[in-house]
This record gives structure tokens, C-alpha cells and sequence, in this order.
């Protein structure tokens, strides 16, 4: 443990003494913390009681790398004591090293260029901007997305409770029916400037696509001539089992050429727990709309962020941690669905991005009771828990979860009689 770890686990050592003064302290968006973390190593954390938790939410799709994995912390504590910060004045060899490099792990084309920012609602910010580039005013986006919570990226988002609060919200945004190529069509005309679709919505429950809608899409938007938006934030990055969901096969559909967007945007596992965001302009025609000072950042894409990034691909791809993501995502899905549970409906998901759905509302009370058995998942419908564990998980472990989940789901039964 770290001496600023066990610092502040010694001055008050109880989780309970921690959100007293976080009530005190804190503006409680998000309610009452379940607990109070003070360390982390691979896939386990760590509260201020001792208690040890396997991490099968990955701070939301975040931690691909695990917590403390010492390559990336090795990298982040050599950039620290060489260069920890340049405005926007200046770049860095890191920057431009991990622009090229997400470049050619997208196979973007010639001309094809990339914006840094510091999380996935700023990069949907960005994208947001960059559609009104084109003139057009219009932006169709799915029922069930999740973009973000700042303003634009809060239009685009559909969740009622989130948007309401924030009414009137900018832009012309009409939601259709995911994975409903028929309505998209319907929506998509010649006022439209962009279509914003993710490749696997997470938040909605681990939702896919139909096979080859993503590509109808792409067809249909240009035709329009409007743009088409990838939201990767939480399905890129190895999640899947691919670098990126848009270039599964079972997205694309069987046979499907590769799919060539004119955005991407990425945030969550890129830095490996580290803040960064970034807005992938595809072609020459895109990544100029929001050139000349027109868009801007303090933070974005500096050395440190940039440096977690790079460390973060290079143990993705050293380590085969996209093959680990499939066949230990394949492995959990396997486990849960040979439970033969009555209250389990099935698995979906790809990779290391999955959801359980039940029969019945008990997804909250089972992740509560999980919690308690030392697992830390997410329920993210009445009846859908969602996990995103660190591509880094092993098979054992994902076994110690299955094997805790049927006393979880009695518990949470007996809530319900």
C-alpha cells in the first residue's frame, strides 16, 4: 500500500466515517457511494475495512488495464518527472504518437486526423460541433443512447430522466428505435447533419445492433450526405474483443466490407484509468470542419494522458488482451448461462462487455447481495446487471463470480416475496 493509501485509511479507518464527511463535504450527484476504495491491484480493490472486491465493472468500462498495472504506471511516473503539462501552443511527441496510432488501429484513410479531449461527453461535444460544420442543423440519435451529460452530448442522450431537468436542450435531435433501419431511414433526409449511433449500447443494457445495421446506416447517411458518428467510448478499446465493436464481424454482418465512418469518438479504456477523450475526423472533408481555431481544449491531449494512452495500447497488444477479452468474455457468458437458473434469461454482449438479463426485476438487489460476497457489477435496467471487467481478467475469476451468483439472486428473491 501506498504511503498516501495508508495515510488516509489510518486517519479515519472506517468506510461509514468516510461518507459522513463525504455528505459533508460533497454535491451528491451521484447519491450515497457504495463504498470508499483506497486501493486496487489487477482485477481486485480494496475498501478502508480491508474488504477485497473483484472488479467486474472496471470503473465503467475504464480499468482495461486492470489498477496499478506497473507498466502503465511506470510510463505515467516517467512522463510525470520529464513533462506533465503544455498548452495548447505546443504538442508533444506523445500526442502526435498516439494520434497516428489510433489512425492506423482505426485504418482511417489518407487525410483522416484526430482531436484530444479529456472525457467521452467532450468528445461527443466536439462531434456535436463538428456536424454544424456541415450547414445542416439536424441530428438523429438512438432510443437507449448514452452520450453524455454536457449540453450537446445531453441532446443526443435519451434517457427522460437525465434530459428533462436541462430542458430545452440545443439541437434539432430526433431519437428512432435502435437497430430499426426502417425508421432510420424515415428519419435520415436532407436537413440531417448526423447520424450518432454506438456499436454496442452500453448503458441501455448491452444492446447490439442487428447484423449489417451499422453498414445500412452508413449507406443511408450517405446518401443524405450526412455524417455518421460512432460513439466507441465504452465498446472500443479491446472491450469487445476487437479493437473496435464497429469492426466485429457480428456487428458488420457476415461477408460486410469494413465500415468506413466519418467520426469516431473514444474515451473510457484509452487511458487505462487516466482522463482523456479524443474525436477521430475520417478523410480530409471531415477532420478539416473544425480546423482554425474553431474547437479547443486546455487539458486534451496532454503528455500525461497521451503517455497513459500509448501504455495502454501497447500492453493491450503485447499482452493479446483482445483475445483474452473474447475468450474469457465467451468463458463468463458460458459459466452464467450453464447455471441453468430459473431467474437468468440469458447473456449478451461481446468480449469483455456484458449484460445478464433476468425474468424479473432483481437486478439492484443482486448486485447489492453481490456486493456484500465481495463483487462489484452494475445494474443498469430493473432486470439487467452489466459487466465490464478488466481485459485482464482470468478465467478463475470470472468462475469465482458464477459461483456466487446464485446465492445472490436467492437473496434478492426473497426481496421480492
Amino acid at each position: 500500500m501506498s504511503d498516501l493509501a495508508q495515510t488516509l485509511s489510518s486517519s479515519l479507518s472506517t468506510d461509514s466515517s468516510w461518507l459522513e464527511r463525504y455528505d459533508r463535504s460533497l454535491i451528491r450527484v451521484f447519491g450515497t457511494p457504495q463504498r470508499v476504495l483506497v486501493r486496487g491491484e489487477g482485477c481486485y480493490v480494496w475498501d478502508t475495512d480491508g474488504n477485497r472486491y473483484l472488479d467486474l465493472l472496471g470503473g465503467i468500462a475504464v480499468n482495461v488495464l486492470g489498477h496499478a498495472h506497473p507498466f502503465l504506471v511506470s510510463a505515467l511516473t516517467a512522463q510525470l518527472a520529464t513533462l506533465g503539462h503544455v498548452s495548447n501552443f505546443f504538442t508533444t511527441p506523445n500526442q502526435i504518437a498516439l494520434a497516428e496510432r489510433l489512425l492506423e488501429l482505426l485504418d482511417a484513410p489518407p487525410g483522416s486526423a484526430v482531436f484530444f479531449g479529456n472525457s467521452g461527453s467532450e468528445a461527443n461535444e466536439a462531434a456535436f460541433k463538428l456536424s454544424r460544420r456541415t450547414g445542416r442543423t439536424g441530428l438523429v440519435a438512438a432510443e437507449g443512447a448514452f452520450h453524455g451529460r454536457t449540453m450537446g452530448a445531453l441532446a443526443l442522450t435519451h434517457k427522460p430522466a437525465y434530459r428533462e431537468p436541462f430542458a430545452p436542450l440545443p439541437g434539432d435531435v430526433v431519437h428512432v428505435p435502435y437497430g430499426d433501419l426502417e425508421a432510420l431511414s424515415r428519419a435520415v433526409d436532407s436537413g440531417t447533419a448526423a447520424v450518432f449511433l454506438e456499436p454496442v449500447q452500453g448503458e441501455a443494457g448491452v444492446r447490439l445492433p442487428p447484423p449489417g445495421y451499422l453498414t445500412a446506416a452508413r449507406e443511408l447517411t450517405r446518401a443524405a450526405g450526412a455524417l455518421l458518428v460512432l460513439d466507441e467510448i465504452q465498446s472500443g478499446i479491446g472491450r469487445t474483443g476487437a479493437w473496435f465493436a464497429h469492426q466485429l464481424p457480428a456487428v458488420l454482418g457476415n461477408g460486410e466490407e469494413a465500415l468506413v465512418p466519418d467520426v469516431v469518438t473514444l474515451a473510457k479504456g484509452l487511458g487505462g484509468g487516466i482522463p482523456i477523450g479524443a474525436l477521430v475526423a475520417f478523410g480530409p472533408a471531415n477532420a478539416t470542419l473544425l480546423s482554425g481555431g474553431q474547437h479547443g481544449t486546455t487539458f486534451g491531449g496532454n503528455p500525461v494522458a497521451t503517455a497513459a494512452g500509448l501504455a495502454t495500447l501497447h500492453v493491450i497488444e503485447r499482452d493479446g488482451l483482445l483475445a483474452n477479452a473474447a475468450s474469457t468474455g465467451d468463458h463468463l457468458a458460458a459459466g452464467i448461462e450453464s447455471l441453468a437458473e430459473p431467474l437468468i434469461l440469458g447473456v449478451r454482449g461481446h468480449g469483455l462487455l456484458r449484460a445478464v438479463q433476468f425474468t424479473e426485476p432483481v437486478a439492484a438487489a443482486t448486485a447489492r447481495h453481490l456486493l456484500e460476497a465481495g463483487f462489484i457489477v452494475n445494474a443498469v435496467a430493473p432486470d439487467v446487471l452489466r459487466l465490464a471487467p478488466p481485459l485482464i481478467l482470468t478465467a478463475d475469476q470470472a468462475d469465482t463470480f458464477v459461483a456466487a451468483l446464485p446465492a445472490a439472486l436467492d437473496a434478492a428473491t426473497k426481496e421480492l416475496q
